[in-house]
């Protein structure tokens, strides 16, 4: 098995709305003299995503419900940043000061929506939303990168996630494109020939993981990684795979 190298994509500018994050990408990989090879990944942070997306809200053009009024008693939060969770949510699962649990509209469970102030220009007039179709992100980014570089490659888009019964917050994969989400192992056998029975293994967010230690959480200004010996082979995979069915869902 080869190893695996993460690899910090340094020097990419302050994204705006309508950069071309492939051209970015593309820019910082021949700066640092990589050329992507078959089997390679691209993890991007989601922000600059959304970023370039135009998922900027202003705080001052949000229209407050009673609903969200009343939410933002509870959690003391900005009814106006409150509204925004609940425009991008399903349905709220947990209410505390500071904090709402929600399911996301794309799916998975989270804090506040994923909505976020930190590293944004006017982060205390503004809020930044996740990107509307993850998957769709990545799959425009790998179209670019592949058409440059005719090496048949993954990309993957992650978030900071917490965890339940868990302290502190770890990249989760909320996007990908030519990654595989799950990889089952059920059939194969463990080192004792033991037939493995219920072994799935959450590649994406394993890598999601990975890569975030690389791109740190503050400060750091590296939004992008370059990732070669994934242990895995690429195949198609959508964020749907790692979203566990709320009928198979024992803690809700």
């Amino acid at each position: 098995m080869n190893p695996l190298v993460v690899t910090p994509l340094e020097g990419l500018p302050l994204v705006k709305h309508d950069d071309d994050l492939a051209e970015l990408i593309a820019a910082a990989l021949g700066r640092q003299q990589i050329e992507l090879e078959k089997g390679d990944v691209i993890v991007v942070a989601q922000k600059i995503v959304s970023k370039a997306e135009g998922r900027m809200v202003s705080l001052a053009d949000v229209k407050v419900s009673e609903r969200a009024k009343e939410l933002a008693a509870t959690t003391q939060k900005d009814p106006r940043v409150v509204q925004l969770i609940l425009d991008e949510s399903n349905e709220v699962l947990r209410a505390r000061p500071n904090l709402l649990i929600v399911e996301h509209k794309l799916g998975f469970i989270c804090a506040n929506a994923g909505i976020d102030h930190s590293n944004i220009e006017d982060g205390e007039g503004s809020a930044l939303l996740l990107p509307k179709n993850p998957d769709a992100s990545a799959d425009a980014i790998r179209a670019k990168l592949e058409g440059k570089s005719a090496a048949r490659i993954g990309v993957l888009i992650i978030d900071s996630h917490g965890r339940a019964w868990r302290e502190g917050t770890e990249g989760v994969a909320i996007g990908m494109s030519g990654i595989p989400g799950v990889v089952d192992l059920r059939g194969r056998a463990d080192l004792t020939g033991r037939t493995l029975q219920v072994t799935t293994v959450g590649a994406a967010d394993e890598l999601a993981a990975a890569a975030s230690l690389v791109m740190g959480q503050s400060s750091e200004g590296i939004p992008t990684v370059h990732v070669r010996g994934f242990p895995y082979p690429l195949r198609e995979g959508r964020l749907a795979e790692l979203l566990r069915p709320k009928k198979r869902d024992a803690f809700r």
